[in-house]
């Protein structure tokens, strides 16, 4: 009776324990930590677009998998998973599904963790499986790119995972040197440390185009499947390999025209390995971004007796103008000049990167990123040649664009063939700002560029001497020459970003052991995928300077400025002013007026200057600073006040036919914040000596009633002119986008007056406006024609 009573009263404490428990759990924070019972809890990361430390974070429990909401979430929790997941830290998370929304239960909700337990069940949280949120809260985290030492990944589920991570094509017909980009091949997936093919039973030219889309390419095009069958009974032969000109070989060749032949030099890989299929029934719509988001099915168990009916599965894909060779390239590029495109990619330091931006009624303008999701950012890549997008991006993450927004709430299915054709909501000045421009990551083919460059000696992998390999051979760059638009395609062959400083002398990186130059005369125009596509000397080197000392080297970071020029300013603040020249003196010493002066009589007469504001904004995504530091600024005693650089500014007055009579430039006495946008701060002052720059979001206003303000047009005849305005035209400071530096303005000058309209951004127009801009004709009768 005794045994009874305390079995009873045990009973009693269990169910009100329960009670409690269930009361507790339906709060946001419980007073203590709930453990996960039963089993061990296993953990993944998921999703796409994500890497092997970085994903949308599943947890195992109770036989099921299932995701963690980011109600609460810290970096603190994130710590914590990371350790589950064999990473020594966390360096961040994101929130509202960024690698995608989970499917199945959500098992942990207002999750708080102080950062130092060893499991995510000894934190916090709302009890397993009670939240109040859906799949578009999934949390991810971003795990620092080191492993805890002799860590066991016990929690990669390798027979239960229903996750394709890493896709490739592999070429099956390849001579001495292969050459890239592989359009056509076997596709195969990662597992385990191998790779393993694909069953081609029931495979359709819709899952092709996922593949090729992976691999950076826009389209799909057929296979010859008869070439492969016969590869397929070739890997059959255990122990015997394929020699070049047997009966094999040479029936494989295929009757139409082939990409490769298959000769003396060349053979076929069958790896005297047995195929190994992993996957089959893939099926895709078409528009999926990644092959893991197409239904499949895996192969249990023993494959060896697997796709019997079927074969690997091969695709062959046509690449985009940027990367193909021959006469494909020319049949492109003869395409392209049949029409301006109507859509254009800017501000990114890798190609098929930047921010999205659409050709309407002549004008270049941006996307509001409303609704900006992975199918309309594919529609954008494949349009532009490249593959499917790895990233839609918001807020302005490519830096912000000017003049119009032109497209908002762009909805495509991903089988438009433009963006055009997607349904979109024309703009109102109340829906969008640019802090909201839209942007891309394509997926681009992989061309090996940055395995033929490295950087040596720096104290960060962003920075060090530049070394590329020649043939066989490592050797250093000369620097004579080299400057910022050199430096941005090393950061960019790199992959390392934007260029923020050219070095030419690196006497202090010198820890290589690689001293011969091997690359010299190098002039890059700034686009270029690689140095070996810029002009270069070749195999004859000419350096002025050959030791180490000298070689180029490079600074290069994730973040760049953009400056742009405030157009419409200068068109409502141009006039002319005839300034008596004993009020010029001063900028006479800074070679503010044209060479004529020199001949005047001083200090009688005066200078015709035409004068304007120039109101200079920041809007990439670094602060704009001046390329020497303060210790190297000049002291000019007249103006009194230190110049950080030489040359600012250009201005010009040009004719129609680009000749320059007459011009103008300003040193930048003063770079500094003079007004910025709602919640940003100025860092930037003059005065005292202060630190120099623009930072994001501000800008630099030199009005037009400072010295030095103008263009000195005494000399000017009466006529029709453009005047040109161009920032940092020396590329002295790096930016992300130089093609947006110069503005334009008609004008027309009868001898007294001057008008001055329809003043743009350099490319901020279609290529036929440009053209009917410099034939402009001028003003009849003071009205514009």
């Amino acid at each position: 009776m005794g045994s009874c009573g305390t079995w009873a009263w045990q009973e009693l404490l269990v169910l009100l324990s329960s009670v409690w428990l269930w009361v507790g759990s339906a709060q946001p924070t419980p007073p203590g930590p709930t453990h996960a019972p039963g089993s061990q809890l296993k953990f993944r990361l998921a999703g796409y677009p994500r890497k092997h430390n970085e994903g949308r974070v599943e947890v195992f429990y109770n036989d099921e998998w299932g995701t963690i909401c980011d109600d609460d979430f810290t970096l603190a929790n994130a710590h914590v998973l990371c350790r589950h997941l064999g990473f020594v830290a966390a360096t961040g998370w994101a929130h509202s599904a960024k690698y995608g929304k989970g499917v199945g239960r959500i098992w942990l909700d207002n999750v708080n963790c102080a950062g130092g337990e060893k499991s995510i069940g000894d934190c916090k949280h709302r009890g397993w499986g009670n939240s109040d949120c859906s799949h578009e809260e999934d949390a991810g985290v971003i795990c620092k790119d080191e492993r805890i030492p002799g860590f066991k990944d016990s929690n990669v589920i390798e027979s239960e995972q229903s996750h394709v991570e890493e896709v490739r094509l592999r070429p099956v017909v390849s001579g001495a040197r292969r050459q890239l980009p592989v359009t056509e091949g076997i596709v195969e997936v990662r597992y385990k440390d191998g790779w393993a093919q694909i069953c081609d039973e029931g495979w359709g030219s819709q899952n092709s185009r996922v593949v090729c889309g992976m691999m950076g390419f826009p389209a799909e095009k057929k296979v010859n499947r008869n070439f492969y069958k016969r590869l397929k009974r070739a890997a059959r032969m255990k122990g015997r390999s394929l020699r070049p000109g047997s009966r094999l070989a040479s029936k494989s060749q295929p009757k139409q025209k082939r990409r490769e032949d298959v000769g003396s030099k060349k053979r076929l890989f069958t790896e005297r390995q047995q195929l190994n299929y992993r996957l089959h029934s893939v099926s895709c719509m078409g528009t999926e971004v990644h092959l893991s988001m197409c239904a499949f099915e895996f192969y249990r168990g023993n494959t060896s007796a697997a796709c019997g009916a079927g074969m690997p599965a091969v695709v062959s894909c046509v690449p985009g103008p940027l990367f193909a060779t021959g006469n494909a390239h020319k049949k492109k590029q003869r395409q392209q000049q049949q029409g301006q495109p109507r859509i254009r990619l800017k501000g990114g330091a890798k190609v098929g990167e930047g921010r999205v931006e659409v050709l309407k009624s002549s004008e270049w303008g941006t996307i509001c990123d409303d609704r900006w999701n992975l199918l309309s950012a594919s529609v954008v890549c494949r349009e532009l040649g490249f593959g499917s997008a790895k990233e839609a991006l918001t807020g302005a993450r490519m830096g912000q664009g000017t003049g119009p927004i032109h497209m908002n709430e762009v909805q495509c299915l991903g089988t438009e063939k433009s963006l055009w054709s997607c349904p979109f909501k024309n703009i109102t000045q109340e829906d969008c700002k640019h802090t909201e421009d839209a942007a891309v990551r394509c997926n681009i083919p992989y061309m090996g560029y940055e395995n033929l460059i490295r950087l040596a000696g720096g104290r960060t992998a962003f920075e060090g001497r530049v070394e590329v390999k020649r043939g066989s051979k490592w050797g250093t760059v000369c620097s004579d020459g080299w400057t910022t638009k050199e430096a941005m395609v090393a950061c960019r062959q790199l992959g390392l970003g934007y260029s923020l400083h050219a070095v030419t002398e690196t006497w202090y990186w010198d820890a290589s052991n690689v001293t011969e130059m091997v690359l010299s005369g190098v002039k890059c125009a700034g686009h270029e995928m690689s140095l070996s596509h810029c002009q270069h000397h070749g195999s004859s080197l000419n350096c002025r300077n050959t030791g180490t000392r000298f070689a180029a080297g490079v600074i290069c970071s994730e973040t760049a400025s953009d400056l742009l020029l405030h157009a419409p300013l200068v068109q409502e603040t141009a006039y002319i002013e005839d300034r008596p020249l004993h009020m010029l003196y001063c900028a006479a010493e800074e070679n503010c007026l044209s060479s004529s002066a020199r001949l005047a009589n001083w200090p009688y007469g005066h200078r015709r200057l035409l004068r304007f504001s120039s109101q200079i904004h920041n809007n990439g995504r670094a602060d704009f600073r001046p390329k020497a530091g303060r210790h190297s600024w000049v002291w000019h005693e007249c103006h009194r006040h230190y110049h950080s650089m030489d040359i600012f500014t250009h201005y010009d007055i040009l004719t129609p036919n680009g000749t320059k009579v007459a011009e103008g430039h300003k040193a930048s006495f003063c770079l500094e914040d003079t007004e910025c946008e709602e919640d940003v701060a100025k860092r930037y002052e003059c005065a005292n000596f202060g630190e120099q720059g623009i930072t994001v979001g501000c800008w630099d206003l030199y009005r037009h009633d400072i010295d030095c303000q103008w263009i000195d047009i005494t000399d000017v005849k009466p006529g029709n002119y453009i005047l040109q305005v161009v920032i940092n035209p020396n590329f002295e400071v790096a930016e992300s986008d130089f093609t947006n530096n110069a503005m334009k303005c008609n004008c027309k000058y009868d001898g007294h007056r001057i008008w001055v309209h329809s003043c743009h951004i350099g490319d901020a127009l279609s290529e036929e406006a440009n053209k009917r801009f410099e034939q402009y004709p001028g003003q009849l009768n003071n009205q514009i024609s």
